[in-house]
């Protein structure tokens, strides 16, 4: 019994083995400590980077677009600071008793914002509300939900709302250019954001600033040539006419002929910037600078300063009509038999017949020349995105029956802004100038000026214009009491596709004052005007009237004729 009890007994094990054992925890504990030193001596500039990346964020600084002003500094469009309501939805769904105020003060359900907050559920950044008011803003943090962030934003303002539109148009909600000047300057205006460096925790919130700031470069501020103030005017007039004629659109243009700068550039139908539930795209279009038509009557001045000015014509000449004449297959009449003709009565009296034989002694390589010398068929220099350079057809293509239609507006097609460009060159002795819509830092180089005809010449046009607003012209209607009034009326049919539609007509007039030195050139057009009548005289000469005579008053120009004022007060009596 006692022999086996010592065999049974637990055999000792060796020595070496808990040596070995015991080793082995050494060996561990060394790597242990070598790869601490490791990670916090030779590789602490790694773990720190690793551990930037994970809490350490750049946050963009907006910048601020630069402002749109008048020519007399007064804002166009101009940037305030909002505020936009950011989230991470995880963090903002572990409150769910916050969601029926939260909801209440971003204008949604609760339902709504629970749904979206559901639906970007793993994102961590979603955009609850856009451009807040720093006011509602603070309500919205004032409900404590978790998750729930600002973000500086600017917000685009357009105080002169629909007047200017078109001209300065409108950014998106990420203040990027969309339309006009807002897009075509984009660059210019926007800026660049700045930087700053911060420490985030894991639901976004900024725990430390860290002293790494770039400040943004906010935009440039861009200064028009437009007097705001003539822009109102011009506006309001147009869009009256337009409603009280039924007509289907309208312009109205204003240039200062011896800068070449605009003034005004309205049209109608217009949106309001600061309503985007207003834009569509009659409205958006910048029908001064893009919409072409022929000009019809008003392209003669031109026509005849040419004539005039090399001598192939003088004002004692005369063109004996019959009230209609053959050019191959085409009968160009007047509206009456006007017998022998003068540069004077064809102007006065708006005479096809009587242009249509200057045009043909010109012949149609000089009929060419003459519209392109006067800017037809160029840029007008504005620079403006969209701008059309009308069609003149190569003359070369022309025969006779295109050369005498060409003589009295047809056949050709122009923008507002060049007719009105070449009439400036008649009232600035003779200089064609490129339009300005930009002063300053912001324009573009122009063109130096060219002088199409003589200043002899273009003092005898407007003479010769006056008489065409004088009781027995065409545009008695255009008369302003106490000032001498130079113009041309034109109706013009519109082309279709079965040909000229006797239904549709565009009427214009392109005047100036005071004429022996003029201060504003002015264009009105309606298109398609469906009451009463649809002549230039009789529905846009006018609206130019009004608008000369309250721009004229407004930049204190004295008059020039105060015998007109009865003159003119008879006349208007009697229409």
């Amino acid at each position: 019994m006692s022999s086996r009890k010592r065999n049974d007994r637990i055999p000792v094990p060796a020595r070496w083995r808990g040596y070995f054992v015991l080793a082995l925890f050494g060996v561990f504990a060394v790597a242990l400590v070598g790869r601490a030193i490791d990670l916090q001596v030779v590789d602490q500039a790694f773990l720190t980077q690793e551990g930037d990346k994970r809490h350490l964020r750049t946050v963009s600084v907006p910048a601020g677009r630069g402002a749109i002003e008048d020519r007399n500094g007064e804002p166009l469009a101009l940037s305030a600071p909002t505020e936009s309501v950011w989230a991470v939805p995880g963090a903002v769904l572990e409150a769910p008793e916050k969601l029926p105020a939260l909801a209440d003060n971003l204008g949604m359900s609760t339902a709504e914002l629970r749904n979206r907050l559901e639906e970007y559920k793993s994102r961590q950044f979603l955009y609850l509300r856009r451009q807040l008011s720093p006011a509602d803003a603070r309500k919205v943090m004032d409900v404590g939900a978790p998750g729930i962030f600002l973000q500086r934003e600017y917000k685009r303002y357009y105080p002169a709302g629909e007047a200017a539109a078109q001209i300065v148009g409108l950014t998106n909600i990420d203040g990027r250019g969309q339309e006009g000047l807002e897009l075509d300057r984009d660059t210019f205006l926007h800026g660049e954001s700045g930087s700053r460096r911060v420490v985030k925790d894991r639901v976004g919130r900024v725990v430390e600033d860290i002293a790494e700031f770039e400040p943004p470069q906010p935009g440039h501020d861009l200064q028009l040539t437009i007097d705001s103030r003539l822009q109102y005017m011009a506006y309001r007039q147009i869009k009256e006419a337009v409603v009280k004629n039924d007509a289907k659109g309208g312009i109205v243009v204003m240039l200062d002929p011896t800068s070449g700068e605009l003034r005004a550039v309205a049209s109608y139908p217009s949106f309001n910037p600061n309503d985007r539930s207003s834009i569509n795209r009659a409205g958006v279009r910048a029908r001064a600078v893009t919409d072409v038509m022929e000009p019809g009557s008003t392209i003669k001045p031109i026509l005849l300063s040419n004539a005039l000015d090399t001598g192939l014509y003088t004002t004692e000449d005369t063109i004996h009509t019959r009230g209609w004449f053959q050019v191959g297959r085409l009968t160009v009449k007047d509206f009456r038999n006007y017998g022998d003709e003068d540069f004077a009565k064809i102007l006065q009296k708006s005479s096809n017949v009587g242009a249509a034989h200057v045009g043909l002694k010109m012949g149609a390589e000089g009929v060419w020349k003459t519209y392109n010398a006067f800017g037809l068929g160029q840029a007008t220099g504005t620079g403006f995105p969209g701008e059309r350079r009308g069609v003149l057809k190569d003359f070369y293509t022309w025969n006779d029956v295109e050369t005498a239609t060409a003589s009295y507006g047809y056949g050709l097609s122009v923008t507002a802004l060049q007719l009105i460009r070449a009439y400036g060159a008649i009232a600035d002795d003779g200089w064609l100038r490129s339009l300005r819509l930009i002063k300053g830092e912001g324009s573009r180089m122009h063109a130096q000026p060219q002088q199409v005809i003589s200043a002899k010449t273009a003092a005898t046009m407007r003479r010769l214009l006056e008489g065409v607003v004088a009781p027995a012209g065409t545009a008695t209607r255009a008369a302003i009491s106490g000032y001498r009034v130079a113009g041309k009326t034109g109706t013009a049919r519109k082309a279709g596709g079965g040909g000229y539609n006797k239904q549709r007509h565009q009427a214009l007039f392109v005047g100036m004052a005071p004429a022996e030195d003029p201060v504003l050139v002015t264009l009105v057009m309606l298109d398609e005007p469906q009451k009463d009548a649809y002549y230039g005289g009789a529905v846009a000469a006018p609206v130019f009237a009004s608008v000369m005579r309250d721009a004229l008053r407004l930049l204190r120009v004295p008059p020039d004729e105060p015998e007109i004022l009865a003159a003119a007060s008879d006349t208007k009596a009697g229409t």
